[in-house]
């Protein structure tokens, strides 16, 4: 009888927790007050996707196929603090930005979660494995960067090459911005992320159907702590890690993730762009099926 009780007690306890920090049905708060938008859905273990940017949001990839994952992992989808449907903050550093994820994670009941991140989530998805490893069954890294600079070296590099163009700088940042401009001008923007024009224009719909905040894409871009190399501490996160890589993400270097060096690390390597969870759903759905089946 006094084991029963003590389960019920322990039920309780998780449902209080969760209804101390949701506000409703989208909306939860964080252990420093900062209201979250978050979604879930779906069924089976708890999955946090964490969206990329700087300061994009979690809806694109939502509509755009990564839901199809809700049929074998419950998908919690969060918009970062200052970005999307979120509220604003007075802190984005790195370490606060895990603890909303841990934040999430403990919101889910479940001890441990698969995470999933695309791009430039993936420096904040690799934060959380080197902080909080012991909560993942597993990390899924789709099409990120954990290096800026290497990916933004290798965006100039694309554009010098589909432009005939030599741009280059003593620092990453003014060549980068050179090279983005002459690609607007030449109405190529949409080379980075896929081959095909209407795959982002759907993007782009889909992102100004809804008013979004981008309070953390001003600031991100100006913080060096996310401009740090991550890229030597894979080799100390002990957890399975899938990495999908696109043969022509442009976006963060098709190469990019030569540089990772996680111990229990599986590599898939799909012919495609940045956006491989719509134009290449199947195998990409097909890859995390058989990742999270082990």
């Amino acid at each position: 009888m006094k084991f029963i009780l003590s389960i019920i007690a322990i039920i309780f306890s998780v449902k209080v927790i969760a209804k101390q920090h949701c506000l409703n049905d989208s909306t939860i708060l964080t252990s420093d007050s900062v209201a979250l938008y978050l979604k879930v859905a779906g069924k089976g273990t708890p999955c946090i996707f964490v969206h990329g940017g700087p300061g994009a949001w979690s809806l694109s990839f939502e509509a755009m196929g990564g839901n199809v994952l809700e049929k074998q992992l419950t998908m919690y989808y969060y918009d970062q603090r200052g970005s999307g449907r979120s509220a604003s903050a007075n802190n984005y550093n790195i370490d606060r930005m895990v603890e909303d994820i841990e934040n999430i994670r403990s919101f889910s009941g479940s001890d441990k979660i698969y995470l999933l991140a695309h791009s430039f989530g993936g420096v904040l998805a690799y934060k959380y494995a080197e902080k909080y490893g012991a909560h993942l069954r597993g990390l899924i890294l789709l099409d990120v960067t954990l290096h800026i600079p290497n990916s933004l070296n290798a965006q100039v590099s694309f554009i010098n090459q589909l432009l005939g163009s030599q741009i280059t700088a003593d620092s990453i940042m003014p060549a980068f911005f050179a090279a983005k401009t002459k690609l607007r001008e030449a109405q190529l923007e949409y080379k980075m992320l896929s081959d095909n024009k209407s795959t982002i224009e759907k993007l782009d719909t889909i992102d100004k159907s809804y008013p979004r905040n981008n309070a953390f894409a001003s600031k991100a871009l100006g913080m060096p702590e996310y401009f740090a190399d991550f890229t030597p501490g894979t080799k100390n996160v002990n957890v399975p890690v899938l990495i999908i890589s696109g043969t022509a993400d442009h976006n963060v270097g098709p190469d990019h993730y030569k540089l990772f060096k996680f111990p229990h690390q599986q590599v898939k390597i799909i012919k495609g762009g940045h956006m491989l969870y719509y134009e290449k759903n199947e195998e990409f759905a097909a890859a995390v099926k058989e990742f999270i089946k082990k």
